[in-house]
């Protein structure tokens, strides 16, 4: 894998968007198509519109705001989306989709300003089948999974963010909850997509299999996804197991066996006691020791205590119900490390690693960052997890990464907004779907060099 330089880490992409757009008459046009709650020019619904999680990286932090939209559009449905998408390109403004913006590496800024285009409204279930979902691109996953419930089935998988729309997780996420049996969300997950570019001219363009993957993971830079069609399969009946260890390594010890078992748990996280201690107040949680939380099959309880306890541990808790699931979904990836950065503001970075090496070689791994923690995810091959350290420069950071893949460690980089899945083919699809370069302009840097999506896995 390549190591990451500070200039991938810090220089976004020139834009190459079409300067001075009219912005009352866009504003106009969208009134009458949207209706006059469906645009903003109002400054603050401009700057809310304007951010996401991108202050968990203290090098983006430093160079915020990285640009603040002109107009916000709130279409209601696929349609609309698609609608939206025509009357900007006819006015030459550039278009940033968003959903919930809890995307953590600021890829959904508007750079150049222009129209933020929020989908949070377009949130219908279109249909539920078997083995499959569609719902519109505003939907959060936490109600694409009560829906799949109601017809006995799940999501294949959903991010920890739980209330993450769908479009959203496609365009700018990866796995989560359910990845530990079926990966990130572009290795089989998504259908089909109906999707909107400049050339489309207003169509939505509904593409399956190799062809939609090529909308996913870019950031809206290629196409916009309006709908999307999702695969689910049957459900389980679902614990919340809740258990702790005197020390890290002995949640270490167990976590990918408890991954193996079969039926595959939904998730296994663990924590050291460090970070254990900042996640909200719980009795599961006992002070000093390392927390590790699993959504695993009822059946499977009885097996995965025995393993826990033949390591030294012990059961702090089984729990029961969908909201549990989704309780410790929203402490799992990057989720602990927001929390250990509540505790102590300004202290803490992370970078995202992956590897046998964060268990076979933890304390050199440790070593690399100054006031390491590590937050750890059990995943179908191998754990995955959030590396936090002290920050001090993007280059003690770069160098850091350098550091860890010499120790076999995958990193990927949250200090950077650039695509990085796919971007020979998602450069080559732009061209010929957006070749004014008015999609989310500024993620699509044809010089990134730095670590990309998959790394970790």
């Amino acid at each position: 894998m390549t190591g990451a330089t500070p200039t991938d880490i810090l220089e976004p992409a020139a834009s190459d968007a079409a300067p001075g757009p009219d912005y009352a008459a866009l504003e106009a046009a969208l009134a009458a198509a949207l209706g006059p709650r469906g645009v903003s020019a109002d400054p603050r619904q401009r700057e809310k519109a304007s951010v996401d999680g991108a202050r968990m990286s203290p090098i983006i932090a430093e160079q915020l705001p990285l640009g603040v939209a002109d107009l916000v559009a709130f279409p209601a449905d696929a349609e609309q989306i698609a609608e939206t998408v025509r009357i900007a390109v006819a006015h030459g403004a550039s278009v940033t989709p968003r959903g919930k913006g809890t995307g953590n590496y600021g890829q959904a800024i508007p750079m150049p300003g222009g129209l933020v285009l929020d989908t949070s409204r377009a949130r219908a279930v279109v249909e539920v089948g078997d083995g499959w979902i569609t719902a519109e691109a505003g939907a959060p996953m936490a109600t694409l999974e009560l829906a799949a419930r109601r017809h006995g089935q799940q999501l294949w998988m959903y991010p920890s963010t739980v209330h993450s729309t769908l479009g959203g997780f496609l365009s700018g996420g990866s796995g989560g909850t359910g990845s530990i049996a079926h990966g990130s969300n572009h290795e089989g997950f998504v259908l089909a997509l109906d999707v909107v570019t400049p050339a489309s001219e207003g169509a939505l363009l509904h593409v399956e299999g190799d062809d939609a993957l090529g909308y996913v993971h870019n950031y809206g830079t290629a196409g916009i996804i309006a709908r999307a069609t999702v695969r689910l399969e049957p459900a389980n009946d679902w614990r919340g197991l809740y258990a702790s260890f005197e020390d890290f390594a002995g949640s270490m010890s167990v976590l990918q066996r408890l991954a193996a078992l079969s039926p595959t748990p939904r998730l296994v996280s663990a924590d050291d006691p460090h970070v254990s201690a900042q996640l909200p107040p719980d009795p599961a949680f006992p002070e000093g020791r390392s927390s590790l939380r699993t959504i695993i099959d009822a059946s499977l309880i009885a097996e995965a205590s025995q393993i826990i306890t033949a390591a030294g541990g012990r059961v702090e808790d089984v729990r029961e119900g969908p909201q549990v699931s989704a309780a410790i979904s929203v402490l799992s990836y990057n989720h602990p490390i927001e929390w250990l950065q509540k505790s102590e503001p300004g202290v803490y970075f992370h970078v995202e690693v992956g590897g046998d090496a964060l268990i076979d070689r933890h304390d050199e791994v440790m070593a690399v960052y100054s006031g390491a923690h590590l937050h750890i995810e059990a995943s179908g091959l191998r754990p995955i997890g959030m590396l936090a350290g002290v920050y001090e420069s993007p280059e003690r950071v770069a160098a850091g990464i350098a550091a860890l893949t010499d120790l076999g460690v995958g990193v990927h980089s949250p200090h950077q907004w650039n695509v990085d899945f796919r971007l020979p083919e998602t450069i080559e699809l732009a061209r010929r779907t957006d070749p004014r370069g008015l999609l989310n302009p500024g993620k699509l840097n044809p010089d990134y060099a730095g670590p990309v999506k998959g790394a970790i896995r």
